[in-house]
């Protein structure tokens, strides 16, 4: 199947309202809250390799005691470590937030910059990252692809890449603008609910009548 042929206004429309009754990824729920971008690109730094559940109480645990590039400053490595714990390669992490800190102090006047060039310039901001603070923090429209998009979008063969970056500027090109900025929000919530990486829940996707099931070999 190719792009052209994928009804992806269906696909999009059938999840939007299906949505309803998932848990929204953890950083548009902090971002619903009134997060500052600093908190936006903070939170988005520690989900890296981490559930949802172990980021949301670490962002909480953080911000109870610095949510400025300032005070992150003012705070030792191993305070950072303790508070943002368990999540993945919290050591690498909390110096990551220093680095960073430090950088818009100097650099950007304390503030998180709103354009791709200079956020991919940031210590250990990658795309997906930059794009999640420009939509998050600075409502601009972008495409973010973490695992589950880009693992969803070639399992429907809405795309066929190798890579997330591949699949953001493959999406860029065939997405419908409208729904750039949806598309993350909702295929990380059916990612984490129905359309698991391993062993999918088929017997209750609602858009398995269009779905290829490309590369799965088990589901539920």
């Amino acid at each position: 199947m190719k792009h052209k042929d994928f009804n992806i206004i269906l696909f999009i429309t059938i999840l939007s309202e299906q949505y309803k009754t998932w848990n929204a990824p953890v950083i548009t729920l902090i971002a619903n809250k009134g997060a500052t971008p600093f908190e936006i690109l903070v939170s988005t730094i520690l989900s890296l390799r981490t559930k949802d559940e172990v980021t949301a109480k670490a962002a909480i645990r953080l911000f109870e005691i610095a949510k400025k590039p300032e005070e992150i400053l003012k705070i030792d490595e191993q305070t950072i470590q303790k508070a943002i714990y368990p999540v993945g390669f919290y050591k690498t992490k909390a110096k990551r937030l220093k680095q960073i800190s430090k950088i818009l102090i100097e650099k950007h006047d304390k503030k998180v910059p709103d354009t791709m060039e200079k956020l991919l310039n940031l210590p250990g901001v990658g795309r997906k990252t930059a794009n999640l603070v420009l939509i998050e923090g600075f409502k601009k429209i972008g495409i973010c692809v973490d695992t589950h998009v880009h693992r969803i979008s070639n399992r429907i063969e809405y795309v066929k890449t190798k890579t997330p970056e591949e699949t953001e500027f493959a999406l860029r090109k065939i997405l419908p603008k409208q729904y750039w900025i949806k598309y993350n929000e909702i295929l990380v919530a059916f990612g984490q609910t129905i359309c698991r990486p391993v062993s999918p829940f088929c017997s209750k996707c609602p858009v398995l009548f269009i779905c290829s099931k490309k590369d799965v070999n088990i589901s539920r």
